[in-house]
């Protein structure tokens, strides 16, 4: 019998354990000893397997403190005051419990921990209270930050504690309460998440440089009274809640970069204590407030540390020697579904839109009764309104990023259009102009710098024209098979695909897909459900085609009445597989043309009608799956 080796070149890998993202993407939580004391509202310090648990509120604020050693709780010596919502650093021998609230209103009592008792030391120069459980540094190099003075407003304060003395330092960008932070040294610090004010909530995320504090990427979830653990490169944000007040199970993690959501929580709440290491392969959640105080403890456990983690890789095969079975890595798209986001700020249609993450998502123009010039960022969390292009338009074509993006062609309140504008990332400025002034666009393919744009709608009618862009000038190139607009187009400049349409008159739907190879274009597998005013995200080899309007287009025959559609197909590079709808049927949707692949995808704005700000987000990622011999 022939070997693997022999016939494919290579050996499968024996794994103790299936591969992931990152050593946080294996973490899991799991129960742990409960508190003594059942409360919210805690202060936290130290570290997995021994923490603190410091004050808290049960039906007013209490002096308790509670040592842990990774298995169970035993209370120790009180502070001298009773308080809760204080700020806690340090480790479980030797901490500072400053601020928190008192009967009075906010304290600015600080007091240290040698590991048998609490002595009071020099006060806070800002009294504040909800200020985040654990936070950056040592019982005599610590950091503390944000909370709030007056119940309502956030704090953007920062003080700096030397052993002795507690001095301002830089304040945050964002002034906030009940917010998330940690860090190892008093130097550098990350802060995320809270509350600016009743009843906002935030998911900005600023970084300590020991002097600056600097804004960078946001958490997926925006929430207040969140737990944070680790270090300023490897972190590890959970719990909290957002409006409503609704409680959270989810768990962030941080790279340095950038936040990915992983492993959940059992029990959603909101003001527990937080405590960890240097990084995201620890934690520990300890009491907080669900419906009422709870008293429950979770461990965050990784199965990898980072020198032995095993990095998933898309198409890898190996044997999982603990579960003896044979694997296989793949995107796990099929039982994906459609989830809500947040709404745009501008109702809208017929707009286009550029990026490659749900966390970085351009969506500019669109009619909106007149054509709008509006642009708005999507972060995950919410869109932002930026600078607007010089052209109001609609039915336009658009790619690129969240930072350099092309947006070309459309209808003007003056007429069709072949004016090009290019997007840096805080404005639009106009550049050299399509050969042909063309409309009925849905999205273009490829970059600011490398783009075709194909099809669409002249003075002169349906066009199977395509036009090429080296990011100076547009060139004609070698048209469609068929002629036709309003259809999506993704890929790049040298490997595109575009789906379905309209063409006429006497108008019609194709069901025709087509692809680029740089050169021409080729007819490939019909999609199942033809449409207009489609939209999709993906690549020429794994991509999304969803919503629109499928029926019969004005002035066309011998189709059933045109109606909005959910639908949602997937295509693999050879066929099409109809996936789970959107949940609300529409057409002309703004979408994420830029993304790598089928694996995430956005649908913002559209027509249901009336004009729509609803947006939906759709996010599959890869998983390790059992391969079955018969």
């Amino acid at each position: 019998m022939a070997k693997y080796s022999d016939i494919k070149g290579f050996t499968v890998q024996t794994l103790a354990n299936d591969p992931a993202a990152s050593a946080a993407d294996s973490g899991s939580w799991a129960s742990g000893g409960s508190l003594t004391t059942t409360r919210s509202n805690l202060s936290g310090a130290g570290t997995q397997t021994a923490a603190l648990a410091i004050a808290g509120y049960v039906t007013a604020g209490v002096a308790n403190v509670e040592s842990y050693d990774g298995s169970s709780f035993t209370e120790v010596g009180d502070l001298n005051t009773a308080r809760y919502a204080g700020a806690g650093l340090g480790t479980q021998t030797a901490a500072v419990m400053g601020g928190g609230q008192e009967p009075g209103g906010a304290s600015a009592k600080s007091e240290s921990w040698n590991g048998s008792s609490w002595t009071e030391t020099n006060d806070l120069n800002s009294a504040r209270e909800a200020l985040n459980s654990k936070n950056a540094g040592t019982s005599t190099a610590g950091l503390i930050f944000g909370g709030t003075t007056d119940g309502t407003n956030g704090s953007a304060v920062v003080e700096s504690w030397d052993g002795t003395n507690w001095t301002e330092v830089g304040d945050l960008n964002t002034a906030r309460k009940g917010l998330g932070g940690c860090g190892v040294t008093y130097t550098a610090a990350i802060a995320f998440g809270g509350k600016p004010a009743d009843p906002s909530f935030t998911a900005v995320t600023e970084t300590w440089n020991g002097s600056a504090w600097t804004e960078v990427a946001d958490l997926n979830s925006a929430r207040g009274n969140v737990c944070g653990s680790g270090s300023t490169t490897s972190a590890l944000a959970y719990l909290g809640s957002n409006p409503g007040p609704t409680n959270k199970t989810l768990t962030e993690s941080w790279d340095g970069t950038s936040w990915t959501e992983v492993a959940d929580l059992t029990t959603a709440r909101r003001a527990a204590h937080a405590s960890g290491g240097s990084d995201n392969t620890s934690a520990l959640a300890a009491g907080g407030y669900v419906t009422n105080n709870v008293a429950n403890t979770e461990e965050w456990t990784t199965t990898f540390t980072p020198t032995t983690l095993q990095q998933i890789v898309e198409g890898q095969l190996y044997y999982n020697s603990t579960t003896n079975t044979f694997k296989e890595t793949i995107t796990d798209i099929p039982p994906t579904t459609w989830s809500s986001g947040a709404s745009m700020n501008t109702a809208r249609s017929a707009g286009a839109g550029a990026g490659t993450s749900l966390t970085a998502t351009l969506s500019f123009a669109g009619s909106a009764s007149p054509y709008t010039a509006v642009t708005e960022l999507y972060n995950g969390t919410a869109w932002t309104e930026l600078n607007d292009l010089n052209v109001a338009r609609g039915e336009l074509g658009g790619s690129g990023t969240s930072t350099a993006a092309i947006g070309v062609g459309g209808a003007s309140p003056g007429g069709i259009v072949d004016s090009t504008e290019l997007w840096d990332g805080s404005s639009w400025t106009e550049v050299n102009n399509l050969n042909a002034a063309t409309d009925n666009l849905n999205q273009s393919a490829g970059t600011s710098t490398a783009a075709i744009e194909a099809g669409g709608n002249t003075p002169g009618g349906y066009q199977a024209k395509n036009e090429s862009w080296d990011g100076t000038s547009w060139t004609e190139v070698n048209n469609l098979n068929t002629a036709r607009g309003l259809m999506p187009e993704l890929g790049t400049q040298t490997a595109a695909i575009v789906v379905s349409g309209i063409f006429g008159p006497p108008y019609a739907l194709p069901k025709a897909v087509e692809q680029w190879d740089g050169t021409s274009w080729t007819e490939t597998t019909e999609i199942n459900v033809g449409g207009y005013r489609q939209f999709g995200s993906g690549i020429q080899t794994s991509a999304l085609v969803y919503g629109g309007q499928a029926g019969n287009p004005p002035g066309g025959t011998g189709y059933p009445p045109a109606g909005n559609t959910a639908n949602t197909e997937f295509w693999n590079g050879t066929s099409w597989t109809e996936l789970n709808n959107l949940s609300t049927a529409r057409y002309n949707n703004s979408s994420l043309p830029g993304s790598v692949g089928a694996s995430n995808a956005i649908a913002a704005g559209g027509n249901t009608p009336p004009f729509s700000a609803i947006t939906e987000e759709w996010e599959s990622s890869l998983a390790n799956k059992t391969i079955t011999a018969s």
